[in-house]
């Protein structure tokens, strides 16, 4: 997740009987399937056939830019760019106004300080768009909430962003009955008439089908970032130190580093780092695997989860993680940048994010990434993502030719690297926002200001692409992660899948998070880890078991998945 600040959360406030009322809105029944409310329908749990989704899907018809990558994808891995194309040589995709005036309502997170309304950014956007757009920007740490009250009531903007973290609840069923089908629109050569959404790559639209209908504009993301154990390089290399390579030698190391006379602690709080490293499961619904006897096993039931959490205790035990990630206060992304904490778990968007807030200040400042291992030093189990986990939704209540205006939105927002669509997204107007010098970008105070692409950049992006040419080294770092993992990368079960569960059962393991966090600090034992894992099953963990192991075997009859 973007937010920076210790001990995360999944958790979302959308499972309150506020919501689960609002998707009954309309006369629109919640559904204990994804298939249902306000569009077309979809078997249990959301899941449809390869065939229906071949027909739901947009085709893809690959982008002509004349711009190539410096590193080009290796793996998979997301290609990179570390020069600044002269504006002469960029390519255009919309070479004109695609709106017709329309004015929208667009709800937004950002983790950040948002411009004023009316700015020269905002204006210069809509101005190319052909569009007019009112801003909602929340604080994305509380999003959620407000995410909450905005679908139980009934006004809904235009467009509403969701990212995945928050598809918790009842949030499949408040997407299938509040937002639009836009299958008719999209689908198959539909895509055609917005040819940067149909550059978009097909796995971030398979990502995009809630309740058995194309819903969401997606935002393409990698199949590794999100959670990167970040280091610090600069300080390493002054001590010679080398990357661990399994969980003693990460121990030991830190054991050996940590001196809080000097206030120096060796990590935070690394729970999401072990789970990697022990190979447990990700995310819902990719929570169960195969076990030797075909029954599906939940990621709670295993040795590995265990096994990480144990680790990740030893740590705390051994007093090497910052004292303020144990209390769970202040933030952690600052305390790596002071050099208090010289190892830490967040998402891939810090990377460029805290290297240029560092590099004005302490130019020596390097953050790299440990390449992922194995607790004991083999081979990591490392697990796919999905192709996009943020989603920008229309209302459905907006006419047809309010959609169509609003996809033209998101087709200039989808426009890629190289494009003077992209370069006024990401810089806005030179000689406003930003100068070139050098042959680099050098932004204007309006520029710092009022330039805030995330506002845009969750209505639709392009394919994931890695391009800081104002610090090269981090495209060289993180596309060179990238391509080191990628081999280690493996599907989960139900990859790409937008499962909705039955709401009674959705909510079963929604206590575990927290007991996680008390067992790694010593206030909860792995024994009561192992009672709420009976608890969970007596409460209903063996009948969503065999609701999956149903959707399993509806997908694979033949029995070989």
């Amino acid at each position: 997740m973007p937010n920076s600040r210790s001990g995360p959360s999944r958790r979302s406030f959308l499972a309150s009987a506020a919501v689960a009322a609002a998707a009954t809105a309309g006369g629109v029944p919640l559904l204990s399937a994804c298939g249902g409310g306000g569009g077309s329908g979809g078997a249990e749990g959301g899941r449809v056939s390869e065939s229906e989704l071949e027909s739901i899907l947009p085709a893809y018809r690959e982008a002509s830019i004349s711009v190539e990558p410096d590193i080009p994808s290796e793996n998979g891995s997301s290609p990179g760019f570390t020069t600044f194309t002269p504006a002469s040589e960029l390519d255009t995709t919309v070479p004109r106004p695609l709106g017709n005036g329309g004015r929208f309502t667009v709800m937004s997170p950002l983790w950040g300080t948002a411009p004023q309304a009316g700015n020269a950014y905002w204006t210069a956007m809509d101005e190319a768009i052909g569009v007019s757009i009112d801003w909602q920007i929340l604080d994305g740490n509380t999003y959620g909430e407000r995410l909450s009250a905005v679908l139980a009531g009934s006004d809904i903007p235009d467009l509403v962003v969701v990212p995945g973290w928050e598809l918790e609840g009842q949030m499949h069923q408040a997407i299938s009955s509040r937002f639009a089908d836009l299958g008719p629109y999209l689908s198959g050569d539909a895509v055609l008439d917005y040819p940067n959404l149909a550059a978009i790559p097909t796995a971030a639209w398979r990502s995009a089908v809630f309740g058995g209908a194309l819903r969401g504009l997606p935002m393409p993301q990698p199949a590794l970032g999100g959670v990167v154990p970040y280091y610090r390089e600069d300080i390493f290399e002054a001590n010679g130190w080398t990357q661990p390579r399994s969980a003693r030698e990460f121990y030991d190391w830190a054991v050996d580093v940590t001196s809080p006379r000097q206030r120096v602690w060796a990590c935070e709080d690394m729970k999401w780092t072990a789970f990697i490293m022990f190979g447990v499961l990700p995310d819902k619904p990719s929570y169960w695997e195969l076990g030797d006897n075909g029954r599906l096993v939940n990621r709670y039931e295993t040795e590995a989860y265990l096994e990480a959490l144990e680790w990740a205790r030893s740590l705390f035990e051994a007093e090497v993680v910052h004292p303020d990630a144990v209390s769970v206060t202040g933030d952690s992304m600052q305390r790596f940048a002071a050099g208090e904490s010289l190892v830490l778990n967040t998402g891939d968007g810090s990377w460029y994010g805290t290297s240029s807030q560092q590099m004005d200040v302490h130019p020596e400042f390097r953050m790299n990434a440990f390449d992922f291992f194995a607790h004991d030093g083999g081979d990591p189990v490392l697990w796919n993502r999905n192709g996009s986990g943020i989603w920008c939704f229309l209302n459905r209540n907006l006419s047809e030719d309010r959609i169509r205006e609003a996809l033209q939105i998101a087709n200039f927002c989808a426009a890629p690297y190289g494009t003077t669509e992209n370069r006024l997204r990401l810089f806005g107007v030179e000689g406003e926002h930003y100068r070139v010098e050098d042959g680099l970008p050098v932004r204007t105070e309006a520029g710092i200001r009022d330039v805030v692409p995330d506002t845009y950049t969750f209505i639709a992006t392009p394919a994931h692409t890695i391009a800081y040419p104002d610090l090269p080294w981090v495209v060289e770092y993180w596309t060179g992660w990238q391509q080191r993992n990628m081999p280690f990368v493996r599907d989960p079960l139900f990859l790409g899948r937008q499962i909705a569960e039955p709401p009674r059962l959705a909510n079963l393991a929604d206590s575990f998070e927290e007991l996680e966090d008390d067992v790694v600090r010593g206030r909860a034992s792995i024994r009561d880890v192992r009672n709420a894992v009976d608890e969970w099953r007596r409460n209903g963990g063996d009948e969503l078991r065999d609701w999956y192991q149903r959707l399993l075997e509806e997908d694979d009859p033949d029995g070989d998945a």
